[in-house]
């Protein structure tokens, strides 16, 4: 039976991270990508790409601006919250939005750069041996990463439940023309009406913008609903090839196993619960999953402490925030503590897209503008 020494199931962006950091790690490995799909292929996402997501992936030897050549920066960030508080700065380092139809393939090939080989298999099973990983019957891995989305089939091999509804999100996303007077903006509106609940607006520069709009399953949504919220906060938008996707949210994320069978990304439930965010925990659990999975036997625990080191506190702050959240009020207040002091928004800019923390500033200016 064929052995590798890492196989990563899933080939978008938290499965390409992993793939190249396991190769770093250990330039002897081999390590295979599994996907049922052929790159390059469309994912259901707002194409957003914080800077901090490219700084990983930079840290792996790719080039950010090969994996985004082609598509905007866009310097600005316009919020607004649930009772009407605008706030529209420049953000510390302007963010980039690129297909993911584009970004993964580019991701992917990068990976495949370092040595990593690519195979299209649709993975059922997984055996669990002292000695490995039994893959379906063909193949047999050291370790086995489960980098396969929302709907992981590595998360259910290992027993673990999904999300429940109130940690987990739905969004319908499609491209339409830039909305007027967003040109060069990204959008997050929020909305009382359906809360928590917001739409985007994430321009392309070619003239057209990825838009959408998400809220917690647990609130009953359905497709009609999804595009009722889209109509109310981007009003006029003519959106095409309108797909939904599941979205489950850091709040309700696992415990991180011990041993050969590792989770990144979405299929960890690592989206940021306050913005739907997600590439920036995919390539960062990626990349720490691959460094740790070429240490076989206790990947798990290696990779667990890792993970909580690098992003342990910041998941504590965005949960908190997630949570104060639920009062719209709070949000209003922090929106328009953001209007009125760059630091702090840049602060909320980085809780949200990247891992930035609760901080004292953000709290105090918070509480002075709650009324």
């Amino acid at each position: 039976m064929e052995h590798w020494d890492v196989v990563v199931v899933g080939g978008g962006p938290a499965g390409a991270a992993c793939a190249a950091a396991a190769r770093r790690a250990e330039p002897a490995a081999r390590v295979l990508v599994l996907d049922r799909a052929r790159f390059p292929r469309d994912k259901v996402c707002g194409d957003g790409i914080a800077p901090e997501a490219l700084d990983v992936l930079a840290g792996l030897g790719m080039d950010p601006d090969v994996l985004t050549e082609g598509y905007a920066r866009v310097p600005r960030l316009r919020l607004r919250s649930p009772g009407g508080a605008v706030v529209d700065r420049t953000m510390h380092r302007p963010a980039r939005v690129v297909p993911r139809a584009v970004l993964d393939g580019r991701i992917l090939e990068a990976a495949l750069a370092t040595g990593a080989e690519f195979r299209r298999h649709v993975v059922r099973r997984l055996e669990v041996r002292a000695d490995g990983v039994d893959i379906d019957g063909v193949l047999t891995a050291g370790v086995v990463v489960g980098a396969d989305g929302a709907e992981s089939v590595v998360r259910r091999a290992l027993g673990i439940a999904p999300n429940p509804p109130h940690e987990l999100a739905i969004a319908i996303r499609g491209y339409a023309p830039v909305p007027a007077g967003l040109a060069d903006v990204q959008l997050i509106a929020t909305t009382e009406q359906r809360w928590p609940a917001y739409a985007w607006s994430f321009p392309l520069g070619d003239g057209r913008a990825n838009v959408g709009y998400g809220e917690l399953v647990s609130g009953g949504v359905n497709r009609a609903g999804l595009l009722a919220g889209l109509e109310r906060l981007l009003p006029g938008v003519d959106a095409a090839e309108l797909r939904a996707h599941r979205l489950p949210l850091s709040t309700g994320r696992p415990r991180t196993p011990d041993g050969r069978v590792l989770l990144a990304g979405d299929a960890a439930s690592l989206i940021n619960p306050l913005t739907g965010e997600g590439i920036f925990y995919a390539v960062l659990s990626g990349a720490l999953a691959g460094a740790a999975a070429v240490a076989g036997a206790s990947a798990g625990a290696e990779y667990r402490t890792a993970l909580r080191r690098r992003l342990g506190r910041h998941l504590l702050h965005s949960s908190t925030a997630s949570w104060a959240s639920r009062w719209p009020r709070v949000m209003d207040a922090v929106f328009r503590a953001a209007a009125s002091d760059q630091r702090v928004f840049d602060d909320v800019v980085d809780l949200g897209l990247a891992d930035g923390r609760l901080t004292a500033r953000t709290l105090t200016a918070a509480a002075h503008h709650l009324r």
